[in-house]
C-alpha cells in the first residue's frame, strides 16, 4: 500500500509538472489564489472557444485543484470513462429535465469538500444572457461562487474573487459584470452580455 501510494504521488507530481510546462509553452501565466472555501461552484468565463475547456483542464492539473465538471453521459464509455473520471468528470443525463441542478445540489449536500466547475454561458456561441443553472446550484446548496477566468488578452488563467450570493440576482450579476469587464475571451466577438434571463429558483439544502 505504501509503495502504491508513493507511485501515485510520483505520477501526480509528473502530471503537475507536465501541465505547468504546457501552460508555459502556451504562453499562460497562472494568476490568483485557490479558493479558501471547502465547497463552491467555480464558474469559468468568458467561454468562446473549444480551447477554453482544454486550458481549464491543464490549469486544474497544474494547481492540483480537485474540481469536478459535468460531461455528457454518452462520453463515459471504456476506456474514455477512466480518463474523464480521473479528471473530475461527472456523467450527466441531459434527457432528465433539471437533472444537472438537482444532481449537483445532492453532490454538495453529501460531501464536506467539493468544487463544481461550470461555464455559465453554457455555449461557445454568442448568447444574450448567462444560464441560471450555476446560480440555482450555488443557492440551493448554500455555497459561494468562485470566479475563474481565462484572459486571452493578458494571457492569464486562474481564480478570482469568491462571492457569497446575496439572494438578489441583479446585485450579484453586477459583481460578475464588473469583474469580467476587462477580461478578454479567445473570440471576443462571441462574448455576450453578462445578464440573467429570469429569477433563478432553488430550494436551499436542509
Amino acid at each position: 500500500a505504501e509503495r502504491l501510494s508513493r507511485r501515485r504521488r510520483l505520477l501526480t507530481s509528473m502530471l503537475q509538472a507536465i501541465a505547468k510546462l504546457i501552460l508555459k509553452i502556451g504562453g499562460w501565466e497562472m494568476a490568483g489564489e485557490l479558493p479558501a472555501e471547502k465547497r463552491a461552484v467555480v464558474i469559468a468565463a468568458p467561454h468562446t472557444s473549444n480551447w477554453d475547456g482544454f486550458w481549464a483542464l491543464v490549469y486544474k492539473v497544474a494547481v492540483q485543484l480537485d474540481i469536478h465538471f459535468f460531461a455528457k453521459q454518452s462520453l463515459f464509455w471504456f476506456p474514455l470513462n477512466i480518463l474523464l473520471g480521473a479528471l473530475g468528470g461527472v456523467p450527466l443525463d441531459r434527457k432528465r429535465a433539471g437533472s444537472a441542478v438537482d444532481q449537483a445540489i445532492e453532490m454538495f449536500n453529501t460531501r464536506e469538500s467539493y468544487y463544481l466547475g461550470l461555464a455559465p454561458v453554457g455555449t461557445r456561441s454568442r448568447a444574450d444572457h448567462w444560464k441560471s443553472g450555476f446560480y440555482r446550484i450555488a443557492e440551493g446548496a448554500d455555497v459561494p461562487v468562485v470566479l475563474g477566468f481565462l484572459d486571452y488578452g493578458r494571457r492569464q488563467i486562474g481564480i478570482g474573487p469568491t462571492l457569497k450570493l446575496s439572494g438578489d440576482p441583479q446585485k450579484d450579476f453586477e459583481f460578475f459584470r464588473e469583474f469580467y469587464s476587462d477580461i478578454e475571451g479567445r473570440r471576443p466577438e462571441m462574448a455576450g452580455p453578462i445578464t440573467i434571463q429570469d429569477r433563478p429558483q432553488a430550494t436551499r439544502r436542509r
